[in-house]
């Protein structure tokens, strides 16, 4: 069977194109803590490779015969929430499964299934990792994938326990313990029900002893490619690892799901003689947005956590972040993959993202356009947009409609950007794209629409148009001269026929008729259009 690029679970290297795990952690330092009978955290966000990198690592214990390593995945016990007893049982059910399946070890996976149906459930993982040292020849090293599944009570129970037990490491308690999960240790604090707040305890050294697993590097996501063409001998053309490296910077199923859709989805590359070009690249990425992929749909569902959209607001705003925004708010972001620290910016973590997360925000609305932003109404009988007319019929849905919309959204402060986002979407959808970019402390956000203009699609001649939303913090004249400057370097950036900078009035004491205007502008040599809004 031929190789493919995996999206679903655990690579499997006679299934799926593998980089070498190892070259993906610092070896080393992971080695010494494991020898030096340290517990810690490696952390990564979703579908980043960790339960792979964890399973080759306790084979790699194992062969040497230094150790006994097990890996653990405890994911189950998040359903029983509070429910200490519970999440205990399952926690110890995962365990002794474990025992059963990568150990063989039938007695053990018996007698542990036994303490989990008897006694007291909140000692009863310690004891069982007590009698699990004192009967292994060798030190016992334990890798507990999803940890942070955990929730509340129950997360504290385990968290207790191992720090219970950890004095009597390695004879009678696991010699090095790793907690895997997407939260880095310092997110490990729990609100209990009585309002208590946990740590993890001194079990678990916060700056010295949490691992992230990183992205791919681009010479990585290279080498994952290279493995399609020595495997089909299909190529990729000049600029496609580019394109790809700038649509996913990296993250590991974003590389994985990408390059699979345009391989091995797309038709017209079955024929392995066909190489892949940017504009297969450019198809692929479209449909996997607009699919929603598992990966896609749990990052819009964190949107909805409050802690994220504190930090995720003000970056589709452009604003500065508030000075009630924590640091672990931040870091959290970056923990689950939506943002990244770049040159000293936070930032979008990758182009893809910057897609999924406006039209994630405002898909119920994109359904709820039709009648108000319908495509065949703004094009020209040339095949171009009309610009004009589109951004003439936002202006007066804005007017009527914007008070209702905004009601609903959670994203209130980023509320005009989402919605003439929306209804952009709307009118391009199918047939052109629209780019973002965005940028904390920016004071902005910039659009750029691209719209095919013969059948020869993007390959063909495109209409080019760049937009810049800006809201009002200080007088219309200022932000309209800041404006000119920010957008005439954006064209010209983009190589783009038309300019159109929208200025956004949140005054509710302004009337409409005072924000409502349109006018022409020339400003370093470029025609812009100024609307207000």
């Amino acid at each position: 069977m031929e190789r493919f690029f995996n999206t679903a679970g655990p690579n499997q290297p006679a299934l799926h194109y593998t980089l070498p795990p190892l070259e993906r952690v610092d070896w080393a330092e992971l080695s010494w803590l494991i020898d030096a009978q340290r517990y810690f955290v490696l952390h990564a966000p979703r579908q980043t490779g960790k339960t792979g990198l964890l399973l080759h690592l306790a084979q790699q214990l194992n062969e040497t015969g230094r150790y006994r390593a097990l890996y653990v995945n405890i994911e189950a016990a998040q359903a029983a929430r509070n429910d200490v007893g519970a999440a205990m049982g399952t926690v110890l059910g995962a365990f002794a499964s474990a025992a059963d399946v990568y150990w063989n070890d039938a007695a053990l996976c018996a007698w542990t299934r036994d303490v989990a149906t008897t006694g007291e459930r909140g000692d009863a993982l310690r004891r069982v990792l007590e009698h699990w040292a004192r009967l292994s020849p060798v030190p016992l090293v334990l890798f507990v994938d999803e940890a942070d599944a955990l929730v509340g009570d129950a997360l504290v129970s385990l968290l207790r326990q191992i720090r219970a037990g950890y004095a009597q490491r390695p004879t009678a308690f696991p010699h090095s313990m790793v907690l895997c999960g997407v939260r880095d240790v310092r997110d490990y604090r729990i609100h209990r029900s009585d309002g208590e707040v946990i740590t993890g305890g001194s079990a678990f050294n916060i700056k010295s002893e949490s691992i992230r697993l990183g992205d791919f590097t681009q010479a990585q996501m290279a080498a994952l490619l290279a493995q399609h063409t020595e495997t089909t001998g299909q190529t990729f053309d000049d600029g496609v690892l580019e394109e790809l490296w700038e649509d996913t910077r990296g993250q590991p199923w974003l590389v994985n799901a990408l390059a699979f859709e345009a391989c091995f989805r797309l038709p017209a590359l079955r024929d392995r003689s066909c190489p892949v070009t940017l504009e297969h690249l450019r198809q692929a990425r479209e449909r996997l947005i607009l699919r929603c992929d598992t990966h896609l749909d749990q990052l819009a569902d964190k949107l909805r956590e409050p802690r994220v959209r504190s930090v995720i607001e003000p970056v589709l705003q452009g604003e500065d972040l508030p000075t009630d925004v924590g640091d672990d708010n931040r870091q959290y972001c970056i923990d689950l993959g939506l943002l990244a620290r770049r040159d000293g910016a936070l930032v979008v973590a990758n182009r893809i993202y910057r897609e999924v997360l406006p039209r994630t925000l405002t898909s119920v609305l994109q359904d709820s356009l039709q009648g108000h932003a319908e495509p065949r109404w703004y094009v020209r009988a040339d095949g171009r947009i009309d610009m004009v007319a589109l951004l003439t019929a936002f202006q007066q849905f804005f007017r009527e409609h914007s008070e209702s919309w905004l009601d609903r959204y959670s994203y209130k402060e980023a509320g005009p950007q989402l919605l003439l986002q929306a209804f952009l979407q709307r009118v391009v959808n199918g047939g052109g794209r629209i780019a973002r970019e965005y940028g904390l402390g920016m004071g902005r956000t910039d659009l750029f629409l691209q719209w095919p203009l013969t059948p020869q699609g993007f390959v063909g001649p495109l209409q080019r148009v760049v937009l810049e939303l800006k809201v009002l913090h200080s007088t219309r004249q200022y932000t309209l001269e800041q404006g000119m400057a920010q957008i005439t370097r954006y064209g010209d950036q983009c190589g783009a026929d038309e300019a159109h900078l929208l200025l956004f009035d949140r005054n509710p004491h302004v009337p409409w008729e005072q924000k409502l205007y349109r006018s022409e502008h020339h400003h370093a040599g470029r025609a812009v259009m100024a609307w207000g809004m």
